[in-house]
């Protein structure tokens, strides 16, 4: 299992990396592993505002669909379009294929989230 030590993650595998005011989100090698072939994903509205823990995208396989969280409350600033035009490219590299951009209310937000150790921990419980 691939769990890159330079984001951060939470129990519900998302992850986000911080890059600026700017923080991108996808869901973890983890996930997608548990789900399958991905055939669909579900992008947020670029402007939305969203609370920390809340629904804000949706990906789907054949097996499952698996709702979306956002890691930290904040403003959904640009979406991976080729995300959703290509959903195998969530299979292919979780970490590469983000699937949107939000800027954090509160950045000391993501000092609450779990590190690759803390998360691989949850992981193997799962």
């Amino acid at each position: 299992m691939n769990i890159p030590s330079d984001l951060k993650y939470t129990k519900n595998d998302e992850w986000i990396k911080v890059e600026g005011n700017t923080g991108l989100v996808g869901i973890t090698d983890h996930a997608q592993e548990a789900l399958g072939d991905l055939d669909f994903v579900e992008l947020p509205d670029v402007g939305a505002h969203f609370d920390a823990e809340k629904e804000i995208a949706v990906v789907e396989s054949v097996k499952a669909a698996a709702d979306v969280y956002a890691p930290v409350a904040g403003t959904v600033t640009e979406v991976n379009q080729a995300a959703a035009d290509a959903p195998e490219s969530v299979n292919q590299d979780a970490y590469a294929a983000w699937l949107f951009k939000m800027t954090p209310d509160n950045v000391a937000d993501l000092d609450k989230m779990l590190d690759a150790a803390a998360y691989q921990a949850v992981a193997d419980a799962a």
